[in-house]
């Protein structure tokens, strides 16, 4: 039973007549009363208003507020209660978040864009929340592992993609911790315990952009806050002996030196830093050598499907395992297709979130300008794989060996030993520099992690939306 129906003021009255609110894109329901200036409790009682989640263009997500008049002060108690019990009804929606906030993430304005713009929308969701704001590299990670995260519907990370990467990690790592796992070697590593919620505030934002289309702390703060989950895959990232770290993509090779070369810098302004170490970088290109061993997907042969140069492979029998070896330029691994403003159509175009596979994308030795050929396709519509020196496969896992260069004469052999025994060999790891000087093994695993995002079974429909902005 419900009682009778509350009524729109003469503003909106036409507009409650024709319109159907669906309680799934209804957040928040507040008593409404009118106060005197100071009046902070109590007040005259005029009705509810009830705060809802609307689509725009282009991904983006809103809130509006709808009010409803009733001078009953029964009536408008009765609808209150009756639309929380709704609310408190829908399962993946937080009631209480961990949040973590990376005040040195690009311009310093994550602090400014989580009180200002994300607060306000988890209080008025009653999202209670517990903050931490980030003093140093690692900070979030030592947190989390002390954190007893039973406490919490989930964790929130407002920073960049190397903030996002160091909280996952941690997410992970401590899954592990909890499940008595030995975080030396994980093979088969178990679930995130929480979903992890992403607000974009850095330079590129890849995850924000792939999970969302946009770079848009709303719209991210909503997607949260409606409970909309997304499973994701994730790589483990291990030498021989022990776990490096979890991560979403890795680049081994100009993309690797181009970031250790931006950290090196880290006293010019973000935007500055990161164009002097990419044309610096392109300058002085050089190619690693490196052996590469991958196991392909196993998908039946009926399953594929040819794309331009995209190299499928489907062997009919398990874990054989292929080896190139060479000087490659660039080594991509991505689990995810990495989306962002430079590259709308991703940096792994042909990959999934949750597809179980990673994209191998293999850049060989060629010139600078037809390099720089292959780079510009990123930022368009045009296929950038779609070049005779440059591979992909789809695989499961991947094993990237250094070599030292042949050639040399003593003196920079001797000094590349040692640099190689100094770990000296980058890695990126979703924006977050690594230094590895064995054999980096990647492996995949198939939806370990929940993420707060585009909650629909239709990837290939989401991507292609993404591809347009």
């Amino acid at each position: 039973f419900l009682p009778p129906p509350l009524t729109g003021d003469s503003r909106m009255l036409l507009q409650a007549q024709e319109e159907i609110i669906e309680m799934k894109d209804v957040f928040s329901v507040k008593l409404k009363r009118r106060r005197f200036a100071g009046q902070k409790k109590g007040g005259t009682l005029l009705g509810i208003t009830i705060f809802k989640c609307l689509n725009k263009e282009e991904n983006k997500l809103t809130d509006c507020a709808i009010h409803l008049n009733n001078l009953s002060e029964d009536h408008c108690h009765s609808w209150f209660r009756h639309l929380k019990e709704i609310l408190n009804g829908f399962q993946n929606r937080p009631k209480s978040l961990k949040v973590f906030v990376n005040p040195s993430s690009h311009k310093r304005e994550a602090t400014h864009v989580y009180y200002e713009q994300v607060a306000p929308l988890f209080k008025l969701a009653d999202i209670k929340t517990d903050v931490t704001v980030t003093e140093y590299e690692g900070h979030a990670l030592s947190v989390l592992k002390e954190c007893e995260l039973q406490a919490f519907d989930g964790v929130v990370c407002v920073g960049g993609d190397g903030s996002v990467s160091e909280v996952a990690h941690g997410l992970l790592l401590k899954a592990q911790i909890d499940a008595g796992k030995d975080t030396d070697y994980i093979p088969t590593p178990v679930r995130a315990l929480v979903p992890l919620g992403v607000i974009p505030a850095g330079t590129t934002n890849i995850l924000a952009h792939t999970l969302y289309g946009i770079k848009h702390a709303v719209t991210a703060a909503l997607h949260i806050v409606m409970g909309h989950i997304q499973p994701v895959d994730v790589c483990t990232f291990s030498t021989p002996s022990r776990l490096l770290r979890f991560g979403f993509s890795a680049m081994f090779g100009f993309g690797a030196r181009t970031l250790a070369l931006a950290e090196k810098h880290r006293w010019m302004p973000s935007n500055q830093r990161k164009d002097f170490a990419f044309i610096k970088t392109l300058a002085d290109l050089k190619p690693e050598e490196c052996e590469l061993s991958f196991l392909p997907l196993q998908i039946p042969q009926e399953d594929s499907h040819e794309n331009d140069r995209i190299t499928l492979l489907y062997l009919g029998s398990k874990d054989q395992w292929h080896k190139i070896q060479g000087h490659f330029l660039n080594v991509s691994i991505m689990a995810i297709p990495c989306l962002c403003s430079m590259a709308p159509r991703g940096l792994a175009p042909n990959t999934r979130l949750n597809n179980g596979s990673m994209a191998l994308i293999v850049v060989q030795n060629t010139s600078r300008t037809e390099f720089i050929k292959h780079l510009k396709r990123y930022a368009s519509v045009k296929n950038q794989f779609n070049f005779p020196f440059v591979e992909t496969y789809t695989v499961q896992e991947v094993k990237v060996q250094p070599r030292l260069k042949s050639g040399l004469d003593a003196k920079e052999n001797t000094y590349l030993n040692a640099a190689s025994a100094e770990g000296n060999y980058p890695w990126n790891i979703d924006g977050d520099l690594m230094k590895e000087a064995s054999e980096v093994h990647v492996r995949v695993h198939p939806q370990l992690i929940n993420l707060y995002g585009v909650n629909t079974d239709d990837l290939e429909s989401f991507q292609a939306t993404c591809s347009c902005i």
